[in-house]
């Protein structure tokens, strides 16, 4: 999904111009952050497959519900401290903080 505010970042990976991507220096941390919890998830699938314990079905879902939201975390920090940084100070605040706002909206739901 494309970025609604259409700014370039210096930190955000190149792309087709009018467009931004993750910031480039958290990458690939999340990527292995990312892959790690997509093993959880095969794993849980495999639990449910193999008719596990139900509190140990939800103990893994607790886990990889965790290690989705530190990802988010970790990308929210990168994006707040260069992303929207940038985008204040070269006078464009305004709609990067009602992007991110709308962001924020839906993890709280």
């Amino acid at each position: 999904m494309k970025s609604k505010v259409r700014a370039n970042c210096p930190n955000c990976s190149p792309t087709p111009v009018g467009t931004r991507t993750v910031v480039r220096s958290s990458k690939p941390a999340l990527l292995s952050r990312l892959r790690r919890t997509e093993g959880q998830l095969r794993g849980i699938i495999r639990m449910l497959e193999e008719d596990r314990y139900c509190v140990d079905v939800l103990t893994q879902l607790s886990a990889a519900r965790s290690a989705l939201d530190a990802a988010a975390m970790q990308l929210l920090k990168e994006h707040l401290g260069s992303c929207v940084k940038n985008a204040l100070t070269a006078g464009r605040g305004e709609a990067s903080i009602q992007e991110i706002t709308e962001v924020l909206r839906k993890f709280i739901r």
